[in-house]
């Protein structure tokens, strides 16, 4: 079964991912029961996918502050709507999370963008264990 078949909504991103320029049409495929785990991947090259994960159960503290250039970028001025995904890179003795850069998806317009939080000394890669 390919990922076109899953009849998952199609997430336009509004501004391309830093160094993915051609890929702008993506789907969020849940990778586990828990729903803490996703695949983000690119309908043009479904060989091209993203391991996210919604920060909340790893760093309930993280709340990054979203700026006026990305509610403008997603049409939206409602940050319920948001839906924060930080991606995943998953190693062989640590499995970490880039605190810096979050895809931010608006949930009903189903547009996204990837977001440097500019000022912040977030974490590229940080460490990632389970908070509950």
């Amino acid at each position: 079964m390919t990922d076109t078949e899953l009849d998952l909504p199609t997430i336009h991103m509004a501004v391309p991912m830093p160094g993915f320029p051609a890929h702008r049409e993506f789907v969020l495929v849940r990778l586990n029961d828990e729903g803490l785990l996703y695949a983000f991947t690119s309908i043009e090259d479904p060989s091209l996918r993203f391991l996210v994960a919604p920060p909340e159960p790893f760093f309930p503290d993280y709340a990054p502050e979203i700026e006026n250039e990305v509610f403008a970028a997603l049409n939206t001025q409602d940050p319920d709507r948001l839906l924060v995904m930080v991606v995943i890179t998953a190693g062989v003795d640590e499995t970490t999370a880039n605190l810096l850069a979050p895809i931010i998806v608006d949930r009903d317009a189903h547009r996204a963008m990837q977001v440097v939080l500019t000022g912040s000394n977030m974490p590229v890669r940080a460490i990632m264990r389970k908070a509950f």
